[in-house]
Order: C-alpha cells, then sequence, then structure tokens
C-alpha cells in the first residue's frame, strides 16, 4: 500500500493544481511541464515559475515533442539547480535522465519527479495531421478502459516499463477508469510523501498497481512478441539489414534526437569521416559503385553498439525520421537483446551502474545458441 492523495477534479486540473500548489508555497523554485503555445496550440515543454502561467500547461498531452531527460541534461550538465525544481516526465524520459545521470551529463540534485503510469503517445506525425479533439477523446477512453490507444507510437505499444520507478510523485494513467472525475497523486518516495503531506486533502493508503496496470502489461508484452517476431524475419542476416536501412538518406536525425547519444561530436559526423574524392576513387576501383550517403549501415550499426544497452525506447528517432525506417523498434530489439543479458534496466536506479563501465573477473562465461 502506498500513500495516495485524491483530487476531485479530472487528472490533469488535479496535477495542475499540485503543480501551482508546490510554486505557491515555495517548494519548488520552478516546474518543467508540457504546455500550449500561443495560438497555435502546439506543444513544448516549457520552464514555469508563476502560478498563474500553469493554465497553459497540459501536462499529460499525449506527445512528446523531445525527450524531456535530455532537456533536462543540458539545463544540469554544468551543475545542479539552486533550487527545487519540479518536472513532469513520462517515464521513459525519467529513465533517459537517470542514465545521463551516470554519465555525468546531468544533476539529480533538487530536482522533483513527478510521472504517470504512462498509456504512450501519438506520434509526432499523428499529431500534426489528425483531429486532435478526436485523438484525445480516443486516448483518455482507451487509457481509462485499460486499452492501448490506437496509433500510438509503436515502441509505446510494446512498452513493459510504462510504470515509473523511482519518481517522487506517480499519477495513474492507464487503466484508471475515473480519469475525468478525479486526480490521484501516489507518494513513491519520503521526498514525495513531504511533498503531499501538507496540501488539501484526504491522504489515504492505496494500491499504484492494479488490474488494470496487469492488463495493459499483457497487451504490451503481446505486442512486442509479435514485433520482434516481425523483424527477425525482416532482419535475417547481413542482407536483411541492409535491406531494412535501404532507405537511410544519412540525416542523422534520429541520433540529434536521441537522449543517450550526448557526445558534443559524433565520429560519423567529424571530418575525418567526410569521403573524400580519393576515397570514392578507391572505392570505385574496388566495388564498381559507391552508395551516396555512404556509410549509413556503419553508421547505424556503430549507434546500436554505443547506446544498446541504454536505450529506455521512448521511440524518438522513429518520430523523426524521414524514411520511415522502425529505428525504435529494431533498436529496441537490439537493445533489449543485450540488456537480458546483462538484466539491466536502463534508468531503473542512479546507483546501478552500467555494466560497460564495471570489471568482472567471471563474466559471460558461457554463451547460448
Amino acid at each position: 500500500m502506498t500513500k495516495m492523495l485524491k483530487i476531485d477534479k479530472k487528472i490533469s486540473d488535479g496535477t495542475r493544481d499540485f503543480l501551482c500548489y508546490l510554486l505557491e508555497s515555495k517548494k519548488v523554485r520552478s516546474v518543467a511541464v508540457l504546455t500550449r503555445e500561443g495560438t497555435s496550440g502546439w506543444v513544448s515543454y516549457s520552464l514555469i515559475s508563476d502560478p498563474e502561467k500553469m493554465a497553459e500547461a497540459d501536462p499529460f498531452c499525449p506527445v512528446m515533442p523531445y525527450n524531456a531527460g535530455e532537456y533536462l541534461s543540458r539545463l544540469t550538465s554544468k551543475g545542479p539547480f539552486n533550487e527545487p525544481v519540479a518536472a513532469v516526465l513520462r517515464p521513459c524520459e525519467q529513465r533517459a535522465f537517470v542514465e545521463l545521470v551516470k554519465r555525468q551529463q546531468g544533476s539529480l540534485d533538487n530536482i522533483i519527479t513527478i510521472s504517470s503510469i504512462c498509456p504512450g503517445v501519438y506520434p509526432l506525425k499523428t499529431f500534426v495531421r489528425e483531429s486532435e479533439d478526436k485523438l484525445l477523446k480516443d486516448y483518455w477512453s482507451a487509457a481509462a478502459d485499460g486499452k492501448l490507444p490506437e496509433g500510438i507510437r509503436d515502441t509505446c505499444s510494446c512498452c513493459e516499463h510504462f510504470i515509473p520507478v523511482g519518481a517522487d510523485i506517480v499519477v495513474p494513467i492507464a487503466g484508471e477508469k475515473d480519469t475525468g472525475k478525479e486526480c490521484k497523486l501516489f507518494a513513491n518516495t519520503e521526498k514525495g510523501a513531504e511533498l503531499l503531506k501538507e496540501m488539501d486533502g484526504k491522504i489515504q493508503e492505496s494500491e499504484l498497481q492494479t488490474k488494470g496496470t496487469e492488463t495493459i502489461r499483457q497487451l504490451r508484452q503481446k505486442n512486442e512478441e509479435k514485433m520482434l517476431a516481425d523483424l527477425e524475419k525482416k532482419l535475417s542476416g547481413l542482407d536483411g539489414l541492409v535491406e531494412m536501412f535501404s532507405t537511410c538518406i544519412g540525416c542523422h536525425g534520429c541520433r540529434s534526437v536521441c537522449p543517450i547519444c550526448y557526445c558534443r561530436l559524433c565520429e560519423f559526423d567529424a571530418p575525418c569521416s567526410e569521403y573524400e574524392a580519393e576515397k570514392y576513387e578507391m572505392e570505385l576501383r574496388k566495388r564498381g559503385g559507391v552508395r551516396i550517403p555512404p556509410g549509413s549501415i556503419a553508421f547505424q550499426i556503430g549507434r546500436m553498439i554505443h547506446i544498446g544497452l541504454s536505450c529506455v525506447g521512448c521511440g524518438m528517432c522513429s518520430d523523426v525520421c524521414p524514411a520511415d525506417i522502425p529505428v525504435a523498434s529494431i533498436f529496441r530489439k537490439a537493445g533489449k537483446a543485450v540488456q537480458d543479458v546483462f538484466k539491466y534496466m536502463p534508468g531503473k536506479d542512479v546507483e546501478d551502474k552500467i555494466p560497460v563501465t564495471t570489471f568482472e573477473e567471471e563474466e559471460l562465461t558461457s554463451v547460448e545458441d
């Protein structure tokens, strides 16, 4: 059982009330949260310090303009905030931030994390091109019924880590039937319990995970099994990999939005990786033809090697791919394989060491077929 505060308002309104309370009571200096921008109504992350501006917040809008874990990393990479800041994050965003903190790319000091039992998000293209009113209606209806909203990101429909770990406050959305009537705030840490203690409302004991969340977990496991089986057929051998990435235009957009790719200069963008005329001539003598841009397969394999172990499956890479390559699903398959070997869940705990940074005298002594 977990301490829970119930607010008799729909989820978004209740969460906004809580965020306003944090600002007005000076418990936090500012809040990082999704907001609606101007007359366009587009969604982006903002830092808010004025409680009145919280009216612009849309904390659980089902779209991820970018992974906020990377955003927090940038804000804290040179040092922590001087005063507490609350951040409303999806579970994969929080885990991405924790992975970056492990790499000395950010600080958890003075960060209060608020996350949700996440139904998933829509691809950016879907949210831009289709009727937002219908998408939101379908989304909240499916979430309340314990179903997967149709059309969400492929990685969301397969995500097994939709219940946040380590967040100070957890707001259940997926599998909650009364999302339009009440907002539940669960204290997931001692820090979270302190924040809820003084807010108006009745604190009670309740279960965070329900039959609804278990149903969703089973649906996602089935989707993942199907996705992995389909990819297994398409990615059979080197020829399958080449075919899958044959439409890659070498834009490196997937790297730009990946929260785990944090290098200031990627090796694949470095001048030393550029093909000069002499190198093209050498390749032409050997093979008679060179694909332009070159190195797209090497780029994707290199990324898998670099980030597979810490891939949080946020789906940003597929979202921005102009060639509609299922990059996120492929990386999920590769990442899951190596994560299972090391029994490692990226972003679960900041104290969990990244396996490649540790040394064991006896490790992986046998290889299974």
